[in-house]
């Protein structure tokens, strides 16, 4: 038999007490601890949506007014810090207006320094799928991994080119069957 750790416990034991729990409000929300979890969390959202991403990340999503166009509504989101020193800064999400398209999110990080061997670590071989053309210090370098719902691609600016800036999800890109 597995021990509960103490704190989880005493919420279980004073809900037990308290009577009869609805299940909406039993429910507790599990947020990512690292960004390694937050993608495995995200990635089976597919098609992605709003409240999915919110409740995910524990995250506000507000709709954006800059940028936007008319095949694609945006949204961006307040910051999220993961318990391994990332910073989720913002999420780019991008869901279509018609047809069925399953959306496009782009995180942008801060915080604790994520290197291109922590990215193999846990994605292998990678495929450089972008890099900079010399404009800007804010061009990226990025390395894509093809997964069975689409592609996950982990770009580093020029401005701080050890350090991982961001992650695209593109479900729109499987892998043929």
């Amino acid at each position: 038999m597995r021990r509960l750790p103490a704190g989880l416990a005493a919420v279980c034991l004073a809900g037990a007490l308290a009577g009869p729990i609805h299940a909406r409000e039993a429910s507790i929300a599990t947020h990512p601890s690292s960004l390694w979890e937050a993608i495995e969390l995200l990635a089976p959202q597919a098609p992605f949506r709003p409240a999915q991403v919110q409740a995910v990340l524990g995250t506000t999503l507000s709709t954006a007014t800059s940028g936007v166009n008319e095949y694609f509504d945006l949204y961006r989101s307040t910051p999220v810090a993961l318990a391994d020193g990332v910073i989720i800064a913002n999420v780019d999400l991008r869901i279509a207006r018609q047809g069925s398209h399953p959306g496009f999110m782009v995180l942008e990080l801060g915080g604790a320094c994520v290197t291109l061997a922590q990215v193999r670590e846990h994605y292998g071989e990678l495929r450089i799928t972008g890099f900079p053309r010399g404009r800007s210090i804010n061009e990226t370098t990025s390395h894509t991994s093809v997964r069975a719902w689409g592609a996950l691609s982990f770009s580093f600016a020029e401005r701080q080119r050890e350090c991982l800036s961001s992650i695209a999800f593109d479900p729109a890109k499987r892998p043929p069957p």
